[in-house]
């Protein structure tokens, strides 16, 4: 069989070889090495570590998987680095993987900066490598990670397969919850700049005999374009690459033990020892007193230079629990001996803003229009907050956004009186509801979600250290996967669908959407990434409507846009890229 390479191979041989991947076994693969990797760094067999990550890195199931996560799943598919390049069809993500396999060595390029708007007004910098590089990284990534997996910190939350930012406010909670809890005072930490700062030098020590440490070496020298001029970098990982996120977690392993920390709370009953919870470069240390909070800021300050890291002065403070925090959106407070969990105050301002931002922006659209682009957003801020004590926050948001759109509707009809706007604008549109004030189009039955709608959820926080990597947990994350809850949905099919399914493909029984180890900062990627959850996706006839199936739920099926193309592709044979040695 002739080599598919990127200069002789066809159009249609592109297409034909990527619609015929068999995906499932292609993700077992790296999923099964993965777990090898974890076990022997577990084990502390480091040679077996290496051999296996050079296993990896020459792994075409692992090329294959990260160019469909860097060019089909990730959020910024269609962004392109310096080169202008991307990868946006079948034929291009197939000459992107004979590329790739057909290099020699890797040569990377610098990346462009861009700046997203941040929560208080500012702008974060984030350094856009290229496509090529992005899938370099995602190769290194599936490497070195479980390597780490084994290693890292109990309550290290941020940027970790499995684990969220629920995750870290359940700890917070299980620590100082109880009323005889003597860890009440909280050093509400933050750093500066940290993906920017990080010191080069150490992180590479860090990494130790990794097989792939000249490539991370050249990504972090790879420099910045910004309006057209190069700048090098010599320190610093830039936020946007594929790979940073975990080098950020592996610069900051290891603070629980500077900080005098302990995993287990209860195993210490003659010591009130600190306990560090780490969600990324934002961190909190529950202490038994005011003294010892300052002490252990003292200690990380000596921990952190090394690391070219310092702590943002401005957002650092040493706090008892009566007075709170927050932290990840969240106000975290004891109340007479009970903690309280809440969305922060900021967090719900926040919220007000961008709906009052969207209402003034549809002030001439359909009534159709403006429920479609505030359902988003109300549903992806409630299930953010669904698993703390948001039931009266979730009813103020709800007398807020009638206030607006009482508003809106006044506008559009000056000559109207308000029974009139009433009738036209709200009524019960939700089945099974006496509720006579709920925001919908006559015309086509859509109706506005509500965030009381959403039910307060409990979250079970993840298990102690464990890993999604580790081969003798896969039942144990498979129960977890099944319980997680879902969005509710809004009476569409397609996010019906997705509910039922519990966010799998039933094709090749993977995430219909790459979310499942993506946490969002914030509550506008949160919305973000809610909105974009089913983009990607088909809606599949289980029974043929030629043959006779019917549009019934019953016969339909969300799965997977390239599961969907191979299940209609089946008279095709596809070329096989040969692999390289």
């Amino acid at each position: 069989m002739a080599v598919l390479e990127p200069g002789n191979g066809t159009s249609d041989e592109f297409e034909r070889y990527w619609a015929g991947i068999n995906w499932p076994e292609t993700e077992r693969n790296v999923v099964r090495l993965r777990q090898r990797i974890f076990k022997a760094s577990q084990e502390g067999d480091l040679k077996r570590v290496r051999n296996l990550q050079k296993l990896m890195l020459r792994s075409h199931s692992n090329t294959l998987s990260s160019v469909r996560r860097v060019t089909q799943r990730s959020t910024g598919k269609a962004t392109a680095g310096v080169d202008g390049e991307r990868a946006l069809t079948h034929q291009g993500r197939a000459k992107l993987v004979a590329e790739i396999a057909s290099e020699s060595g890797l040569k990377t390029k610098p990346v462009r900066r861009v700046y997203i708007p941040k929560a208080n007004g500012k702008k974060r910098p984030l350094g856009i490598p290229t496509i090529r590089d992005r899938v370099h990284q995602a190769r290194a990534k599936n490497a070195l990670e479980p390597e780490w997996e084994a290693r890292f910190e109990a309550r290290s939350y941020g940027f970790r397969p499995g684990r969220s930012c629920h995750d870290a406010i359940q700890a917070i909670f299980n620590v100082s919850a109880h009323k005889s809890a003597r860890r009440l005072w909280v050093l509400d930490a933050d750093l500066s700049a940290a993906f920017d700062r990080i010191d080069h030098r150490h992180l590479m020590r860090a990494i130790g005999g990794f097989p792939g440490r000249g490539m991370v070496l050249r990504w972090l020298k790879a420099g910045v374009m910004e309006g057209g001029r190069f700048a090098p970098t010599e320190e610093g990982t830039p936020q946007g690459g594929v790979i940073s996120p975990l080098l950020l977690n592996i610069a900051l392993h290891g603070m629980g033990e500077a900080a005098g920390a302990v995993a287990n709370p209860q195993s210490n009953a003659g010591r009130v020892a600190p306990v560090l919870v780490r969600y990324a470069d934002d961190f909190v240390a529950l202490c038994a007193t005011e003294g010892e909070a300052e002490d252990v800021k003292s200690r990380l300050e000596e921990w952190f230079r090394p690391r070219g890291l310092a702590f943002n002065e401005e957002k650092t403070k040493v706090v008892h629990l009566r007075e709170g925090f927050d932290f990840l959106g969240f106000n975290v407070r004891r109340f007479n001996d009970k903690m309280i969990i809440k969305p922060s105050p900021d967090a719900v301002s926040r919220c007000k803003r961008e709906m009052k931002k969207n209402v003034r922006q549809m002030a001439g659209a359909p009534v159709a229009a403006v429920i479609h682009r505030l359902n988003p957003i109300i549903r992806g801020w409630s299930t953010y907050y669904r698993a703390v004590v948001s039931k009266e926050t979730f009813g103020k948001l709800d007398h807020y956004m009638w206030e607006l759109l009482w508003r809106w509707a006044k506008r559009r009809h000056r000559k109207k009186g308000g029974r009139w706007i009433a009738a036209r604008y709200w009524g019960t549109f939700r089945p099974g509801s006496q509720n006579r004030w709920i925001f919908g189009d006559r015309d086509t039955g859509d109706r506005l979600h509500q965030f009381a709608e959403t039910k307060i959820v409990r979250h079970v926080s993840v298990k102690g250290p464990a890993s999604k990597d580790d081969p003798t947990l896969t039942t144990y994350w498979a129960a977890r996967r099944r319980s997680r809850p879902h969005p509710q949905a809004d009476g569409k099919n397609r996010v019906l669908l997705a509910v039922r399914q519990r966010g799998l493909c039933p094709r090749c029984g993977h995430d219909l959407v790459a979310g499942d180890s993506y946490e969002p900062q914030s509550t506008r990627e949160w919305v973000l990434w809610f909105t974009a959850a089913t983009r990607g996706t088909h809606v599949h006839h289980v029974v043929h409507r030629h043959q006779g199936g019917s549009d019934d739920k019953k016969n339909l099926e969300l799965i997977h846009a390239e599961c969907h193309r191979r299940h209609h592709a089946s008279d095709h044979q596809p070329r096989k890229l040969e692999k390289q040695p």
